[in-house]
């Protein structure tokens, strides 16, 4: 078991664990407001084309994935695409609805890391210099590439790392809208010709085709998480 060291983590090239989601406090407060404001609005969208449970689905499969759990935002915002190609949904509310729960997940992880996980990571114990070393190459290199960090890795290691709320903000909205865009519009502009390969394939095609897609997303998420 490793002695805690007399320097603290800023010595190394981090910040020393108390205090530091204390300087968060106030805008972690303030957030409650806007976030709740914008989770209603995504949750309770009702359009012209499809139901709000459809939205409710996109919107809670969204805030998962950017939360924690890689998967089932693009396989919802997939199927949503595909729905909004052959009009059953409308593609503005669909990567609306999928940016409002990139941002809502990607916050509520961002704030989890902040209030919990760094203070865990740098408390004396097994390892602590070792510890405090990776925290301190990570906050290194949330400090040079933060706002693309956030794009490909999960938002909790931006908190772990003390990724600052003015910094943090601006690149999971950024990180978000890019990620909605590209895997909705995709889906929508690929997917009617995806879906004709499945029918004309049957069942068991279309299945193959949708498993091997979202195992192919999951498997890079998670292999640009741990670079």
């Amino acid at each position: 078991m490793d002695s805690a060291p007399s320097q603290p983590l800023a010595a190394i090239g981090g910040t020393s664990a108390p205090g530091v989601s204390d300087r968060h406090d106030g805008v972690v407060r303030i957030l409650g407001l806007p976030l709740s404001t914008l989770a209603v609005v995504a949750v309770t969208h009702r359009h012209a084309h499809g139901s709000g449970v459809d939205y409710l689905g996109l919107y809670a499969a969204s805030v998962l994935s950017w939360a924690a759990f890689p998967g089932p935002g693009e396989a919802a915002l997939i199927a949503a695409g595909i729905s909004a190609a052959h009009h059953h949904l409308d593609l503005a509310s669909v990567l609306a609805v999928a940016w409002a729960g990139a941002i809502t997940g990607g916050t509520a992880a961002w704030i989890v890391g902040l209030k919990g996980g760094r203070g865990l990571l740098t408390a004396p114990g097994p390892l602590y210099r070792m510890r405090l070393s990776v925290i301190a190459r990570g906050d290194h290199f949330y400090d040079r590439f933060g706002a693309l960090a956030v794009l490909f890795t999960p938002s909790w290691l931006a908190g772990i790392h003390d990724m600052g709320a003015k910094r943090f903000f601006p690149a999971v909205a950024g990180s978000g809208l890019v990620w909605a865009a590209s895997v909705g519009v995709g889906a929508y502009l690929v997917g009617p010709s995806i879906t004709d390969i499945a029918a004309d394939a049957g069942l068991a095609g279309a299945l193959l085709v949708a498993v091997a897609f979202v195992v192919t997303v999951v498997l890079l998420r998670r292999r640009r998480s741990h670079r």
